[in-house]
């Protein structure tokens, strides 16, 4: 049984390089005959591997099927593999971030530590041009495996200004901005769903014991906290704009639009920057009002003052 099972995985292996094969070529490579062969196709057809005929070559070759079935990977392939998730969980590639930690942290978790020492080697030479936060890629796969396995997990967290506390937390999911990296999670001491930055958490490992999933959030909750969460500042600002108008220009990562009636709505929105939140407002081009934080209010009536008086008599 051992012995089938050894020539099925080297002739899937032979089947994936590009290119057809004869039945008296693979019956060379594995030491069998055709006939055994011919069995063995069949075996891996039934088990979901579309190995089509070639015409005129009674040979082979793997083809495309509705469904994904495993992959062979050599230690090259599997190196250059993890190398390219990783890079594209960094956002280099839009819209495929938090899929590819998905597929990272599938892979890493069966690479043999040879391999994992290749990738994390390759990783620490490699510069990868980013202008948002840099998130460790340790970090990253601790946090995206505690969320898999449902499974709780402490850490140290740097807040805004500096302030270091040791939280924990039921992780649910991560959330990818183009810029930075959040967990959304339970925090268990506070009793309530809370997003953390990527770039200012160290996980203690191992992780905790495994908690049933909450009932998820709604996105609301969840891109309120991203939005907001983790700045100095959290600002409140009534626009006298619809709030469709407002909601195509502002993503749900940076802002949450909230309608009030239908020609004016609610902005609410987070920065390190008092200036940024005024820039970003005021070039929207519509009428304001800043309902919050009394710090920006203050920051606001000194900026008029000063434009006041830069103006010529």
């Amino acid at each position: 049984m051992l012995e089938t099972s050894a020539r099925l995985l080297k002739l899937l292996s032979l089947l994936q390089s590009p290119r057809d094969w004869s039945g008296a070529d693979l019956a060379g490579e594995l030491g069998v005959g055709v006939r055994t062969v011919r069995r063995d196709v069949d075996k891996l057809r039934n088990l979901g591997y579309p190995v089509d005929a070639v015409p005129g070559v009674a040979g082979y070759r793997l083809g495309a099927g509705a469904s994904l079935p495993p992959l062979l990977l050599d230690d090259e392939e599997a190196v250059a593999v993890a190398i390219g998730l990783r890079a594209a969980a960094t956002g280099s590639v839009a819209g495929i971030e938090e899929s590819s930690v998905r597929a990272l942290t599938k892979l890493e978790q069966v690479l043999p530590s040879r391999l994992r020492h290749r990738v994390r080697l390759l990783q620490s030479v490699a510069v990868t041009p980013n202008d948002g936060a840099v998130v460790d890629p340790a970090v990253l796969m601790a946090v995206a495996a505690a969320c898999r396995d449902h499974e709780r997990l402490r850490f140290d967290y740097r807040s805004h200004d500096g302030t270091a506390t040791v939280r924990t937390t039921e992780p649910h999911r991560l959330v990818h901005t183009g810029r930075r990296w959040y967990l959304v999670a339970w925090d268990v001491e506070r009793a309530d769903w809370r997003t953390f930055r990527l770039d200012r958490m160290e996980p203690r490992i191992p992780t905790g014991p495994r908690f049933q999933p909450r009932e998820v959030p709604e996105l609301d909750r969840t891109t309120r906290g991203v939005a907001g969460g983790g700045y100095r500042y959290q600002a409140t600002f009534l626009l006298q704009a619809p709030a469709e108008q407002i909601t195509d220009r502002i993503p749900n990562t940076v802002g949450v639009v909230e309608m009030v009636d239908p020609g004016s709505c609610l902005l609410s929105a987070g920065s390190n920057s008092l200036d940024e939140l005024l820039l970003y407002v005021g070039l929207l081009g519509v009428d304001f009002v800043v309902q919050s934080p009394p710090e920006l209010i203050a920051h606001l009536q000194t900026l008029t003052t000063r434009l006041a008086a830069a103006t010529p008599a």
